[in-house]
């Protein structure tokens, strides 16, 4: 299909952050919302669509959330634990995982609106569920949700992205694929923005009273990793879409004179399978799968045999998204996670079955280093050494210290200051056969640099510290955020808070004057 030559408001970009946008801006009041995307249109969705589609909210305990989900049944709510997850809660998290270096302004919009952004998401259409399978252990009895997350999407990024399209059907937003951006200027007036796309191998003009960027980061783009992020970036996997390459950051920057800020050498990195899955591109099919984050019950080594994080740090869920520099640093780029029987039944089966990760299983660990070797292993002593060395440390613990083992606290359970490198939270000793080992490597999931917005409209600011007019920018392309990690699910939420102030301000700022451009368009 043709793109129209002119809208009220143009939004580039198909994930949660530019459908959150298209959807804000058709409801406060902009007549005609284009929405456009280069990829072709089963690439729809962006990143947003290879998420396990886990939203950070701050909320007052289950009964606040239950209404939102679908999934729960009465004798499963009588067996949760779920504690309010507070706006100080969330704002401390992005302070601490984000080493105090968070915008502050973003931050508190962030969090004040994320409650009010999934319940508005909800009133669209977009179903949700509680995350049983990512962020709940059962523990004598009971089912505790741990590391300030339980709310998903139905089926994670795919049914995030198939509601949000459905959501814009309804609103009459009109979506075009295979649509990029060239270029960007203000017309005469002032008033107007004419953005040059190539539709369908056809360069074409699209005038607008308000544009919204939402394009994604510059992940998929190894030359762009490598400027930015530094040597070696370039052999990172990519997790998502081969599209987010950095064109419209590029293009913000040297057309309209937009400010880049934020952490441009940072990024949400994780362990991902190092032996099935395609590091140019994500598999559609198998989505988030292929990451690899069960290491806080086990441990991880390198080709060397030896550990290189405290992987009990933390809950998963905030340093996830840091581990994967610290695997890309390793030689090789690789590293092997480690369990015994003891942790190994708690892994979650859609990361770690058959179909989605190698596992290399063995009654010994010998056994174990000798599978591991064909895949990379170099000193097969030193991986056992290692193992028994964090064991015998373990073992230096008091008899009963065992059992405050619990994987949906920290616990505590700690090998203490036996080790250089300890494990600060539930330190098991791996020494119960059969024992598992999965090779994983660095998956880029997103960047963390972007351009400087007014966090109240996400309107973008210039180098000389004006606002752009009629310009807007949200989702990976927002900077200032995030800065060297960021808490698991505040990327969606942010895409969405900033999403619906975005739409917001561009409906309004367009008011009747775009009508006018798309009136005479039609003449």
């Amino acid at each position: 299909m043709a793109a129209p030559p002119a809208c009220d408001v143009l939004v580039v970009g198909s994930g949660n952050a530019g459908f959150s946008a298209a959807l804000s801006a058709s409801q406060f009041g902009a007549k005609k919302v284009v929405l456009i995307d280069k990829c072709p249109e089963d690439w729809a969705g962006g990143n947003s669509f290879f998420t396990a589609g886990a939203y950070r909210v701050a909320h007052d305990g289950l009964k606040d959330v239950l209404p939102l989900v679908s999934n729960v049944s009465e004798e499963q709510a009588a067996k949760i634990q779920l504690a309010p997850y507070t706006e100080d809660d969330f704002l401390s998290d992005i302070r601490r995982v984000c080493e105090d270096k968070s915008d502050l302004t973003l931050s508190y919009a962030l969090v004040s609106e994320s409650n009010a952004a999934v319940k508005w998401l909800a009133a669209n259409g977009i179903r949700f569920a509680l995350s049983f399978n990512r962020q709940a252990y059962e523990v004598d009895g009971k089912i505790n949700f741990w590391g300030g997350l339980c709310l998903k999407t139905l089926e994670g990024g795919k049914s995030l992205i198939e509601d949000h399209r459905d959501a814009a059907r309804k609103q009459g937003i009109e979506v075009y694929f295979s649509t990029e951006l060239l270029s960007l200027r203000h017309a005469v007036d002032g008033e107007h923005i004419t953005a040059g796309v190539r539709n369908n191998e056809k360069e074409t003009s699209i005038t607008a009273g308000a544009v919204i960027l939402a394009a994604g980061g510059f992940e998929a783009n190894s030359a762009m990793r490598s400027r930015f992020l530094g040597p070696g970036w370039d052999k990172a996997a990519v997790r998502g879409t081969p599209y987010n390459t950095g064109e419209s950051l590029e293009l913000a920057q040297d057309s309209l004179g937009a400010q880049p800020v934020g952490d441009w050498a940072g990024c949400h990195s994780v362990a991902w399978d190092a032996t099935h899955a395609d590091p140019n591109k994500g598999d559609r099919l198998a989505s988030n799968e292929y990451t690899k984050s069960g290491y806080p019950l086990g441990l991880m080594l390198n080709i060397h045999g030896r550990r290189f994080v405290d992987e009990g740090e933390d809950l998963r869920n905030y340093t996830y998204a840091k581990f994967g520099r610290a695997i890309l640093e390793q030689s090789a780029h690789t590293a092997f996670q480690v369990w015994d029987a003891q942790t190994s039944g708690w892994l979650r089966a859609e990361e770690y079955r058959g179909e989605r990760a190698e596992r290399l299983e063995a009654d010994t660990l010998e056994g174990l280093a000798e599978l591991c070797a064909p895949r990379g292993l170099v000193d097969e002593d030193a991986f056992c050494k290692t193992i028994r060395a964090y064991n015998d440390a373990v073992h230096a613990r008091p008899a009963d210290a065992a059992a405050a083992w619990n994987p949906a606290v920290k616990d505590g359970l700690s090998t203490g200051t036996r080790l250089e490198l300890p494990k600060s939270n539930w330190a098991l000793a791996v020494d119960t056969p059969p024992f598992l080992a999965v090779k994983v490597t660095c998956g880029i999931t997103f960047t963390f640099g972007g351009l400087r917005v007014d966090p109240a409209t996400a309107q973008l600011i210039g180098a000389d510290g004006e606002r752009i007019p009629g310009v807007y920018c949200v989702g990976e392309m927002l900077g200032g955020l995030f800065h060297g990690n960021y808490p698991g699910g505040s990327g969606l939420t942010s895409g969405t808070v900033f999403g619906r102030r975005a739409g917001r301000a561009a409906a309004a700022h367009v008011g009747g004057r775009a009508a006018s451009v798309v009136s005479r368009a039609a003449r």
